[in-house]
């Protein structure tokens, strides 16, 4: 049986619209609720995941969707340093993926498509965080990303520990 197709389409402030938005908000609500590290804690309201995407789109970031039987089942933002010192660098930010579409490419089709925007726009350097022992620090190593160290006790996860992170870096 033969997977459906995905589309990975960039999102504008002109774009934007109350569909998308909606999506955006269950999706984050979806992978925070399961437990992802991604700056908000469940249990996680949808009028929260809302106001969040209302106002990610600022300058220098760039976001994409991923499509699948026209739901939207991840996301990524590529954040492009603004200052003057760091115009040759960007972070990639907020890898989201369904829960019910996990393992399955799309993250590291989201991650190939934030790389090569980030060439056409003269990013030679990318920078990532991720949590300790998730399962995307596996998949930020098969993309050639390299360790650059890590932090203990980084972030509060739901339980109320304290969580490391580890920081990772790509010459593009």
């Amino acid at each position: 049986m033969s997977n459906p197709m995905i589309s990975i389409v960039e999102v504008t402030r002109e774009s934007m619209n109350p569909e998308t938005l909606q999506a955006l908000a269950e999706l984050l609500v979806n992978v925070v609720d399961d437990g992802a590290s991604i700056g908000f804690l469940p249990p996680f309201s949808f009028e929260l995941a809302r106001a969040y995407w209302e106002e990610v789109l600022q300058p220098g970031v760039l976001l994409w969707i991923v499509k699948r039987d026209d739901a939207i089942v991840g996301t990524i933002q590529l954040q492009l340093a603004m200052k003057s010192n760091g115009s040759h660098r960007a972070e990639i930010a907020k890898v989201m993926v369904h829960t019910g579409y996990r393992k399955q490419g799309i993250a590291r089709s989201l991650m190939l498509t934030a790389e090569s925007r980030a060439k056409e726009v003269g990013r030679s350097l990318l920078v990532l965080d991720t949590r300790e022992g998730d399962p995307s620090n596996l998949l930020y190593l098969s993309l050639g990303y390299t360790e650059a160290g890590r932090i203990p006790q980084y972030a509060r996860s739901a339980t109320g520990t304290l969580d490391g992170t580890v920081l990772y870096y790509k010459l593009v």
